[in-house]
């Protein structure tokens, strides 16, 4: 099964995760990505050189739902020279100088009218903005805006080497068949430029995600999507409508590596056991957090959520878009994400997965009274030590609720017991012969185990 991740924050196995993700993130950042274009397919043929992914192509103009795939672009070089022939705003020196989706432009104009094309960060001065016109024709130059004041009246030379034509959008989809079809989604977004937090963040951690579950026995299935965000799950869903039926469970990752404490935003039914599993395991963390209710805004999971489809998907971030001042921006750089902070949402989001592929639901096979424990090795042999009476709690909550309706999720939440001292009292429940899986008796008769 999925490897039991207590402690992995203070091994030095974590440590060199950590400094992995970092590295990876440090290789995807240059990458100018946008929705559709060459960017897209370069970070995921540096995807694919760490996991198995089948890399989809899907043609400009098809019909996705209520929406188009829209013209492939693609950008080359782009520059605002002032009259002595100096790049004062450079594409090769930042690639979020240029507006994502800008049309080309090549032509000389003054001051004034580059301005309405140009935007920064008053409050700011020192970073870059991040801006996009994915479906509005249009162009723009995004610089510091300490820069821009120092940009005197004249005329300018401004380049903008771009295309918009018919090609396609691209997307990535790792899947590891489990012993069930039905299905974990973990989705995150690739469609940002030399942005660390949103999204390389995400990119990184569902990775490790990915090649971690890889190697282990799986209960479920999970498929893993790399997908420019919006467009991309939209046009994922528009192609997969008829198994979409098979998500039982969903994340949606973005904003992971940031110092902040973890964010989780509820599925659209609010109450689902991914939102279940997601705040039990926050709480057994004993580490700040905190969970919020699901609105449609945000990232991808207001599609996987929209009432067509309603999927069980939540988001799990760290500090929420917006909240913090470096979102979209060139402050969202390689020294704003931290390894521990990759780590440590690396490890919250393996034991949600750990936790779905042990809720089960067991019967008690001796329900009549309680069993003799102690004659079974599971009782104390001497009262009073607080750690055994805790695990002689969590020995009874799980036989008194093993009824075969009560998950063992169900009784880590009433017990308010970690759900790993429940599960490892039902696994010793089991191996004592006076517990039995639910799914191991169906259609046969049940006995009572002799007292």
């Amino acid at each position: 099964m999925i490897m039991q991740t207590d402690g992995v924050l203070h091994t030095m196995e974590s440590q060199d995760a950590g400094r992995a993700m970092l590295d990876f993130i440090a290789e995807l950042y240059p990458i100018c990505r946008s929705i559709t274009g060459e960017g897209v397919r370069e970070t995921l043929r540096m995807i694919q050189k760490r996991i198995p992914l089948h890399i989809h192509e899907v043609s400009s103009g098809t019909t996705v739902f209520d929406w188009t795939v829209p013209l492939e672009w693609n950008v080359t070089d782009a520059y605002i020279k002032n009259a002595a022939g100096v790049r004062v705003v450079d594409f090769k020196a930042n690639n979020l100088h240029v507006m994502s989706y800008s049309s080309p432009v090549k032509q000389r104009m003054t001051l004034e009218d580059l301005s309405p094309h140009l935007f920064s960060l008053p409050d700011y001065p020192e970073w870059i903005p991040y801006r996009t016109s994915y479906y509005q024709e249009n162009w723009g130059f995004c610089l510091s805006h300490k820069n821009r004041e120092l940009l005197k009246n004249g005329e300018y030379e401004v380049v903008i080497d771009s295309t918009l034509r018919p090609g396609s959008l691209t997307y990535g989809e790792s899947f590891l068949p489990g012993e069930s079809s039905d299905e974990v989604l973990v989705s995150c977004h690739i469609c940002h430029p030399s942005m660390c937090n949103d999204n390389l963040s995400g990119i990184a951690v569902a990775v490790w995600l990915a090649q971690a579950l890889a190697v282990r026995q799986r209960r479920y299935s999970y498929r893993f999507l790399f997908i420019p965000g919006t467009i991309g799950s939209i046009t994922w869903l528009a192609r997969n409508e008829g198994t979409v039926s098979r998500i039982q469970h969903g994340l949606v990752l973005t904003g992971v590596g940031d110092a902040g404490k973890v964010t989780y935003k509820r599925s659209r039914r609010g109450h689902a056991e991914i939102d279940r599993v997601m705040a039990k395991v926050l709480k057994d963390s004993g580490e700040p957090h905190a969970i919020i209710d699901f609105f449609p805004y945000g990232y991808d999971e207001r599609q996987y959520c929209s009432p067509g489809f309603d999927l069980a998907v939540g988001c799990f971030m760290r500090t929420p878009h917006s909240e913090y001042p470096e979102y979209h921006s060139s402050g969202d750089n390689l020294n704003f994400v931290k390894a521990d902070s990759l780590v440590r949402s690396f490890a919250r989001c393996l034991e949600a997965f750990e936790l779905l592929e042990h809720n089960r639901t067991y019967l008690n096979l001796n329900s009549k009274c309680e069993p003799q424990l102690g004659r079974r090795g599971l009782y104390r042999a001497v009262a009073g030590h607080q750690e055994k009476q805790s695990k002689e709690l969590a020995l009874l909550w799980v036989l008194n609720a093993s009824d075969g309706r009560h998950t063992l999720l169900d009784i880590a939440e009433r017990a308010d017991l970690p759900f790993r001292r429940i599960q490892t009292a039902a696994e010793a429940l089991v191996e004592a012969g006076l517990l039995q899986d639910t799914r191991k008796t169906q259609g046969e008769p049940i006995k009572e185990a002799a007292s």
